[in-house]
């Protein structure tokens, strides 16, 4: 047994300096001590002696640079610069606009949670907040959702000027140029709020806020251009749109065919160097209405007019609608919800050089430019609306299924129901949570390409998991469309946000993992950029760097990994209060389960990982999750970790951990290198996999949070239009909830009175004057029940039409060669 000893003493040793992440010299310094230690407490000193020799072997060449470098850096850097594929210039740029904030505390294993609960608690301004209570409240309380989808199929006159007006459109154009100048959370605010009444009035408010011509001119315009346009755009005199997507360039938007043609043309009367553009664009919000169109196309330069570069690059320019040969104003009718979206068209059509954006100086920029301002643009529109649709539905769902009936008991007791109502009350509490934390992100100045892609993915995903649920609870009240429905609507267009700004398969197979095992990964990109660098000595210097700490965090994280699946991550360092501690603790076992995976991947598999979507999809799950749950506790901790809110947050983590854990298990089952996957399988899961979805006990607690007044439903439904009115059935009917809560003890009693009677009444009216008679219920009870009744039926009430009023009038007035729409491309 002696001679096994100095071996485990080594391995120990070595487990424990990885577990901390000490220095090499400290490693070998312990690791020496105890071997000291074995051969003084009488182990085998042979063993102890090879001991001491396996140690000298890995620790001397590791140790002195003039041995490490020639003897293992070199041939490194050799393989490494002929095993990583060439960056395409799409990717180059992605990764180079983009910044790295707390994902890359994930992917080294061993989040820095100080650093995360550090950051400021994200809080609006006065003036931010009162025009949350005012104009945008008012903007609610105007909306009409009925009429703006069936009878307008877009926003009325007083709803637009109104928009205009209060300089919805400038919310982030600063105030010297007219605009509002507000923060990235209050953009998100204002999004969240109107989405809850209208996704039609958020998109409309939301795109000139995000990606478009506003916020390019802000970082990329001359002064000249900013000093003319954003006045213009801040108060609506000017209608923004941005053409990007056509027929042959969708989520692939590098490969537009539209194009730009150096030369000389007409404009205004002179004669001015300028582009001929050709070009056919889709899908673009506001087009039909715009009176600014932001263009994207690759523009070349034949004659060398402005330089010696043929192909100049994805180029931004501004056109100007009335432009001769713009052709503009048709609508595509996205899902039945008629937010102004359609097509751009335009053959040979002359701009002068000064109205690309930045000039002639950023012309060839335009992928750069575009994909800062499309991170910061995702971080905010989508992932906000989803939290205005999810929070909405998480309130009323509850006060619905409290206040609607069958077989004598409120359908939100039903377990069936309070399994839906659970699952949309987590998922709005994560979406909430993780939309701001990715507004939050931009307040601090980052650029967050990945957590905007983790917000727009999984925000929009769990929304419209939450439509469906939320139908499922509302019923017919869903299903039939009216002045009175509920989430109808929200279910029609809830395809449209998965689809937008980047296809969402595309965005979870390719874009978080591929993007984020790069750009946030501690030693990656160094070591790309060392390989890639053609002074052979730097290159050598900066490998060095990076080389060995890559190697020493790989081996920890494989130690950590380990140690926390065999522990239950019930041991080690954490911060929070005693509810949280144990999630920090899980959540820093699978930080080290993803950057040890993410080695192991990107070493095995190299540059044939961008194909292997399906173990990029999973490791992108696990990345996404890992930061939803830092967002969520983060929120939590801001908030004072209030107690009342403690099922929602166990729902929200105890889902993600399952989640996490399903896609690890499939990554390692599905491993394209299988030996690899059977050797990680007991590193990850020593104990097997331990995570298991919500509970019955614990989704009942939340569903039943949903449906009484209480702190944490409160915060739960803050940003959302709850006010009850003519136009927002879903504020009458949260509204409603506290009066019948108070009488359900009333009705209880009165049904039981009622059936041990023997009266005949039949309808409900002359049942209450018995009851009064009879002395079951007072006068005071009956008219507390003749409310309930009341606001009951309004609840439930759904709408009915004559035939002609769901006819599309105009359609049926045309002739009958003029019925059918312009075949699309």
């Amino acid at each position: 047994m002696s001679v096994v000893v100095p071996f485990l003493a080594l391995l120990l040793a070595s487990a424990v300096a990885a577990y901390h992440r000490m220095r090499l010299a400290t490693w070998v310094v312990i690791s020496a001590v105890a071997l000291l230690a074995c051969w003084f407490l009488g182990a085998d000193r042979t063993a102890t002696v090879v001991a001491g020799a396996l140690l000298a072997l890995v620790a001397v060449p590791l140790l002195l640079p003039f041995v490490r470098k020639p003897l293992l850096t070199a041939p490194a850097l050799g393989f490494l610069r002929k095993a990583l594929p060439p960056l395409s210039q799409t990717e180059r740029i992605a990764l180079e606009t983009g910044s790295v904030g707390f994902e890359g505390e994930l992917f080294s294993g061993d989040p820095d949670w100080n650093t995360l609960l550090s950051y400021p608690k994200p809080e609006l301004t006065a003036e931010e907040q009162a025009f949350l209570d005012g104009p945008v409240e008012e903007l609610c309380r105007m909306t009409n959702e009925w009429e703006i989808n069936h009878v307008h199929a877009d926003l009325p006159p007083e709803l637009w000027e109104f928009i205009k007006k209060n300089r919805f459109f400038g919310m982030i154009i600063p105030k010297e140029y007219g605009g509002l100048g507000f923060s990235a959370l209050a953009h998100h605010k204002v999004i969240q709020k109107l989405s809850s009444v209208s996704s039609v009035v958020s998109s409309t408010v939301g795109v000139p806020n995000s990606l478009g011509p506003g916020e390019l001119l802000m970082h990329y315009g001359t002064q000249q251009q900013k000093d003319y346009y954003l006045p213009r755009l801040a108060v609506g005199q000017e209608v923004p749109c941005f053409g990007l997507t056509g027929p042959f360039a969708g989520s692939d938007a590098t490969s537009i065919p539209d194009y730009g043609i150096v030369c000389k043309g007409e404009w205004n009367g002179q004669e001015v160097l300028g582009v001929k553009l050709t070009f056919d664009k889709r899908y673009i919000t506001l087009a039909p209405v715009a009176t600014l169109i932001g263009l994207a196309f690759r523009m070349y330069d034949p004659d060398g007019l402005i330089g010696d570069k043929r192909d100049i690059g994805i180029t931004l320019a501004l056109l100007p609608r009335d432009t001769e040969g713009v052709d503009v104003g048709r609508r595509h009718f996205p899902l039945n919800s008629p937010f102004q979206n359609g097509p751009v068209r335009g053959q040979d059509v002359f701009l002068p050089l000064d109205q690309l954006i930045g000039g002639v100086e950023k012309a060839g920029l335009g992928w750069n430019m575009l994909n800062e301002c499309l991170a910061v643009g995702r971080s905010i529109t989508l992932p906000s609306t989803a939290s205005g649709g999810a929070k909405f539905a998480a309130v009323v769902g509850g006060a619905y299924a409290r206040i609607r009936k069958q077989f004598g008991l409120s359908v939100g007791r039903f377990e069936g129901v309070e399994e839906a109502l659970a699952r949309i009350g987590g998922k709005a509490y994560a979406i909430s949570a993780l939309s701001q934390a990715t507004a939050a992100a931009v307040d601090r100045g980052d650029v967050p390409s990945v957590p905007s892609a983790i917000a727009k993915y999984h925000c929009t995903t769990m929304g419209r998991e939450v439509a469906s649920d939320f139908m499922d609870i509302v019923g017919g009240k869903g299903i039939i469309l009216g002045p009175r429905n509920l989430g109808g609507r929200a279910w029609q267009a809830s395809p449209i946000a998965i689809t937008v700004e980047g296809a969402n398969i595309m965005t979870r197979s390719l874009l978080i993992f591929g993007q984020g095992s790069i750009l946030c990964h501690p030693y990656i990109m160094k070591e790309m950029k060392a390989a890639q660098d053609p002074d052979g000595k730097a290159g050598l210097e900066a490998l060095d760097d990076a080389l060995y700490s890559h190697i020493g965090g790989a081996i920890s994280n494989a130690v950590r990994s380990f140690w926390f699946g065999l522990t239950g991550s019930k041991i080690g360092a954490a911060p929070g209060d005693a509810n949280t501690r144990r999630y920090f603790r899980r959540l820093d076992r699978y930080a080290a389960n993803l950057s040890l995976l993410t080695d192991v991947s990107l070493g095995a598999l190299g540059g044939k990982l961008k194909f292997k979507e399906s173990l990029s999809g999973r490791l992108g799950d696990v990345l996404s999750h890992l930061y939803m749950m830092s967002a969520v506790l983060k929120r939590h901790h801001d908030l004072g970790a209030p107690e009342s809110d403690r099922q929602l947050l166990a729902w929200a983590f105890h889902n993600s951990a399952h989640q996490i854990e399903l896609a690890l298990s499939q990554a390692l089952r599905n491993f394209p290198i299988k030996p690899l996957g059977w050797l990680l399988w007991p590193v990850v899961f020593p104990l097997g996999r331990r995570a298991v979805p919500p509970g019955d006990r614990l989704s009942h607690r939340v569903a039943a949070s949903l449906m009484a007044p209480n702190e944490a439903r409160d915060r739960l439904a803050q940003g959302v239009f709850l006010t009850p009115c003519e136009n927002n059935m879903g504020g009458r009917i949260d509204s409603y909830l506290a009066k019948a809560i108070a009488a359900e003890p009333v009705e209880r009693k009165f049904l039981k009175a009622l059936k041990a009677s023997d009266i005949e009444a039949l309808d409900f009216a002359s049942q209450l004057d018995e009851g009064v008679r009879e002395g079951w219920i007072t006068a005071d009870e009956r008219r507390q029940l003749e409310e309930l009744r009341a606001l009951t039926l309004d609840t439930i009430t759904v709408d009915d039409f004559d035939t002609h009023e769901l006819r599309a009038a105009s359609y049926y007035d045309l002739p009958q060669h003029k019925r059918q729409p312009r075949e699309a491309a």
